[in-house]
């Protein structure tokens, strides 16, 4: 559907346009749209002229082609140095006779690269593919097996050459695991990149980089013709912290660095954290608000934390963009609200209702993401905390009004909803959430998602427990959580989050001490490990690989199913209600919660009681020991 759809995009843009550009990142799938058109003619950069020399017999070669009048010429590759500038002054009509319609192929858009004057090509982008649809090339590659299928996609990230480059290294007996894999498919990747700057300095500084998420000179080292070196290739872009390389290709080149340098993977990522949390405290002038939610979210990535990273930072290509919410958008925002309700099993009339009260005034408290064309795919309800916000956020709060909005002395904003159609928008849209909150000063979330609140208690936000009713009619009340984002407590939040650092304070609201591995909640990393109990890329992640008897992603799964079992044939009932119940949602077929209840037939409040019962049960069971943690070095460059 996916490839359809970009096809009638592109002859749509063939048949009005006598220069259209098709771009897309390295391995996208460019060129194989490109030749399912009536194409009459090719030229393929990547594979140079037939001619004598470089330069010259190249575009000798295309300006005869050209001035050939004729069907749709199909000029491919245009990524190397000086090409887009040389095919631009060839296309030129005040220069030559241009006497064909030609579809230019490239990484970049050209417009970007070149100067085109009046004769700017028009431009069609292509983006990442489904996950059904990398399921699909790789069924299509031979490779057939469940676990290697989710293993090629969770890879892939959308990609069409990285899953044709897992399926190549699974084919070639390279183990199913993410870091021999990723560093297999890294080599064939920096070949391609070669193309674009040939040498071999710039390689490992993709490493680096791809480690930090984001570097400035100084914290990549190198010197100016370094960062330039970087900047100058097509997978890197220009962030407001400096350098990025895209995703999925990012997570690629980092997996691959952590497998083959472990040690000096955890050193750089350690030494970019204290830059960071250094740019905070250290720089005069001090940072503004703008700059200080920037370098909040690299922080948050830094740490590592793998409930952090897949729910804030999945890995794979981002294509939508957030900003207020526009008039004429009140029916998106209830049709995005209606799913989100669907989604987190609530009560759809009754959250209804809740949505009207927020729109009553207007839908500018709400933040949409929306896609490339426009519409809207993604969600949040971010109120600013005031006097006449607080009638429509008493009902999510009730006894804690008082204390955390008190007619809007506390300021801030209230987070009462947040949702994606996909993982990458939803982690598009809780970054948000978290920029403008460092904006504001302070955020106040009400939320009954078990996600969410294993999600804020991992970034340390203040629990203060339940609201009295459940509000969503789901079978559980929402808990309410808060969190100071005034400049003064940055740093010392960054710090407890940080590899190494304190973490959550080890409190729990009902008593009690937090068990930690390898300095992080033992039972959030639990939770975490479940829900991707059949993802062993994913579950290699897990710091419970740390762990005594455990060692491995097969190994972290098989403890958690024996772990499982054994708690559902537990002689206590209320125990191996809480076992069926884990196997049912996590290693059963069911994909809600809410049938999972019917099927055992448990009331909603019975089956979260259960549900959390059997967490408890599991985190209690791990090995002994607190798994191993990385010291956090000086702060410095990665050189």
């Amino acid at each position: 559907m996916e490839t359809t759809d970009d096809l009638a995009r592109l002859q749509a843009a063939v048949d009005a346009h006598a220069l259209v550009n098709l771009t897309g990142g390295l391995g996208s799938g460019k060129s194989v749209l490109a030749r399912r058109l009536a194409v009459a003619a090719v030229v393929d950069l990547a594979d140079g002229f037939p001619g004598e020399g470089a330069g010259e017999g190249r575009l000798g070669v295309l300006r005869r082609l050209v001035a050939q009048p004729g069907g749709l010429l199909l000029v491919d590759g245009v990524d190397g140095p000086g090409q887009a500038a040389a095919v631009a002054a060839v296309l030129d009509p005040a220069r030559s006779a241009v006497l064909r319609p030609v579809l230019l192929v490239s990484r970049r858009p050209l417009r970007a690269v070149a100067d085109w004057g009046e004769n700017a090509p028009a431009t069609v982008g292509i983006g990442p593919r489904s996950a059904e649809a990398i399921e699909a090339q790789a069924r299509a590659a031979g490779i057939t097996d469940p676990a290697d299928l989710a293993f090629v996609v969770r890879l892939a990230g959308g990609v069409p050459l990285l899953a044709e480059l897992a399926c190549r290294a699974l084919h070639l007996g390279v183990a199913p695991d993410p870091g021999p894999a990723a560093d297999w498919m890294a080599g064939e990747v920096l070949e391609r990149l070669g193309r674009e700057r040939p040498g071999q300095r710039w390689r490992h500084a993709v490493r680096l980089l791809a480690t930090v998420r984001t570097g400035d000179e100084r914290l990549l080292a190198g010197g100016p013709g370094l960062f330039e070196a970087l900047a100058g290739l097509s997978l890197v872009q220009r962030e407001r912290l400096g350098l990025a390389i895209r995703e999925p290709y990012r997570t690629l080149f980092e997996t691959a660095y952590r497998w083959r340098r472990p040690q000096a993977y955890e050193e750089v990522r350690n030494r970019a954290a204290g830059y960071r949390r250094a740019l905070l405290t250290e720089r005069a002038p001090a940072p503004g608000p703008e700059e200080r939610a920037g370098l909040v979210e690299e922080g948050l990535f830094l740490t590592g934390d793998p409930l952090v990273r897949s729910t804030l930072f999945p890995p794979a290509e981002e294509v939508s963009r957030i900003g207020p919410s526009r008039p004429g958008e009140a029916e998106d925002i209830g049709r995005l609200m209606h799913r989100w309700a669907v989604r987190g099993g609530f009560d759809v009339r009754r959250s209804e209702r809740i949505v009207e009260r927020w729109l009553e005034g207007g839908s500018a408290a709400f933040r949409l993401a929306r896609d490339r064309e426009g519409r809207p795919v993604g969600l949040a309800a971010l109120f600013p905390v005031g006097a006449d916000t607080e009638a429509g956020i008493e009902p999510l709060l009730q006894q804690h009004t008082p204390d955390l909005v008190g007619g809007g002395a506390h300021g801030g904003l209230f987070l009462g909803a947040a949702y994606g159609a996909d993982p990458v928008v939803h982690g598009q849209i809780l970054r948000d959430v978290l920029a403008q909150s460092v904006r504001a000063g302070h955020l106040v979330v009400s939320t009954a998602s078990p996600d969410y609140q294993a999600l804020l208690r991992t970034l340390s936000f203040r629990p203060h427990g339940e609201i009295r009713d459940d509000v969503y009619r789901c079978g559980r009340r929402p808990e309410v959580y808060s969190h100071d984002f005034g400049a003064a407590g940055l740093p010392g939040w960054m710090g407890a989050l940080a590899p190494g650092g304190a973490g959550a304070s080890g409190a729990v609201a009902g008593g009690g001490q937090v068990r930690r591995v390898a300095g992080q909640d033992a039972g959030v990393l639990v939770a975490w490990a479940l829900a991707r109990a059949g993802d062993l890329a994913a579950l290699a992640q897990s710091p419970l690989l740390t762990l005594p008897g455990i060692g491995s992603a097969v190994g972290l799964r098989a403890w958690l199913e024996d772990t499982v079992a054994e708690l559902a044939a537990a002689g206590e009932p209320a125990d191996a209600e809480a076992g069926a119940i884990l196997q049912a949602y996590y290693f059963g077929r069911a994909r809600t919660h809410h049938q999972v209840a019917r099927r055992l037939h448990l009331s909603r409040a019975t089956y979260f009681r259960r549900l959390r019962r059997g967490l408890s049960r599991l985190t209690s069971s791990l090995p002994p020991g607190e798994g191993s943690r990385s010291q956090d070095p000086p702060c410095g460059s990665l050189g």
